[in-house]
């Protein structure tokens, strides 16, 4: 087995809070290249792009994010190893819903 640290990204959908105000999504993930797009709303420059090793759209179904993410650990863990899966961002950014998913899925 080999010792790996991979970067993933999961967009989280909008809130009802940020429904209600009329939020738009100014971040655009890209499953095919791993790319986060961030864009400006008023703005014509281009959007700035930044590749990970895996990246999910707020769309994307729980079970694909635990076989890409979580199913190789778990089963490296059952056979002995040590594993890992590190939450990380800032507070109501989405690290619940990507390790929980929503309650209808």
């Amino acid at each position: 087995m080999s010792e790996s640290v991979r970067v993933m990204v999961r967009v989280r959908p909008m809130n009802a809070k940020e429904k209600e105000r009329g939020c738009i999504s100014v971040v655009e993930a890209d499953s095919k290249t791993n790319q986060i797009n961030l864009m400006r709303e008023d703005s014509k420059e281009q959007p700035k792009s930044f590749s990970f090793d895996y990246v999910f759209a707020p769309d994307c179904a729980q079970s694909l994010i635990y076989e890409q993410s979580a199913f190789s650990l778990v089963d490296n863990v059952l056979d002995g190893y040590n594993g890992t899966i590190f939450a990380y961002g800032q507070t109501g950014c989405g690290k619940t819903h990507t390790m929980m998913g929503s309650e209808t899925e």
